[in-house]
């Protein structure tokens, strides 16, 4: 009798212990996943721009990038999300404080990159978001950008198209034939004409560019045959921009940046791709590889 009361003494206290260690572990959970503030969620897009910038360098880096600041997860002690600019992916971890209808927020990427830094920004009133970003590296070429962003969603759209603009590389500058030395004038009359003969050339996109649809239509091998290497190009990359693709090379992004449908989402989106799209890609790749560029001076 007596050794049945300690077993049930012994089972009542394992019992009111693991209860105690479950409502204990219940409370931490709780804790870690009381999410706060869940309107915020989602990306926020605008323009990355220059703030500081080494001047005594040359240029390589993109004055103005595309960035989407992904915000994944808010709670009272952590905020979680990503960066998407210029074909770079990176985590962010931080945290947010508020002050009336402002937040302020503090995230940091890794800083295993050579491109890492901090992001400081505050949402006012739910819609803008503003602030900088600070290298961690204080010898970069640019190190510090700023931005205002606007709250978007992405959604593929195979209708989305470039704006009726003039489309020129202005990352690959050609350097014109050297001439000969004109003979220098005392005077220069008012009406003679400016000579740009020494000017950088450029190679430019003709209206194909925003007329013809290489996400909707299939592309014939007759549409193709006379258009310019840079014509093609954007044609395949316009593709990959309307599934949100973060282009790494400075000649992809500089037609896509201004583009109020372009949002970066993904560093790869080959998934993404339609049937129609593949093959459209592959046949403008093909046309790609032996077609040619003409350069001229910008305004001519």
């Amino acid at each position: 009798m007596k050794n049945l009361l300690y077993l049930f003494v012994a089972v009542l206290l394992f019992s009111c212990n693991s209860k105690e260690k479950k409502d204990t572990k219940n409370t931490a959970d709780n804790l870690v996943t009381d999410e706060i503030r869940t309107d915020l969620y989602g990306s926020w897009i605008g323009r990355f721009i220059v703030a500081e910038r080494d001047t005594t360098r040359p240029v390589t880096e993109m004055y103005s990038n595309k960035i989407n600041i992904l915000i994944k997860k808010i709670t009272s002690t952590e905020v979680t999300g990503q960066s998407i600019v210029a074909g770079n992916i990176r985590p962010l971890k931080g945290f947010m404080k508020r002050t009336g209808n402002t937040f302020y927020f503090t995230l940091k990427e890794p800083g295993d990159d050579k491109n890492d830094g901090v992001f400081t920004f505050e949402i006012q009133k739910d819609t803008l978001l503003t602030g900088t970003w600070t290298a961690y590296n204080s010898k970069k070429e640019v190190t510090k950008r700023k931005f205002e962003l606007l709250k978007k969603e992405f959604k593929y759209d195979p209708n989305a198209m470039l704006s009726e603009d003039i489309y020129m590389d202005f990352q690959n500058p050609k350097e014109p034939e050297q001439k000969e030395e004109k003979i220098k004038k005392d005077t220069i009359n008012e009406d003679e004409e400016y000579d740009d003969s020494d000017s950088p050339l450029y190679r430019g996109a003709s209206d194909v560019v925003y007329t013809i649809n290489s996400s909707t239509t299939k592309l014939k091998e007759s549409q193709l045959k006379n258009l310019k290497k840079l014509d093609l190009e954007i044609l395949r990359n316009t593709i990959f921009a309307r599934h949100g693709l973060s282009f790494k090379t400075k000649t992809v992004r500089q037609f896509f940046n201004d583009e109020e449908w372009y949002i970066p989402v993904s560093t790869n989106v080959n998934d993404q791709l339609t049937a129609l799209e593949k093959e459209n890609i592959a046949l403008l790749k093909r046309f790609e590889k032996y077609a040619t560029d003409s350069y001229e001076s910008f305004g001519r």
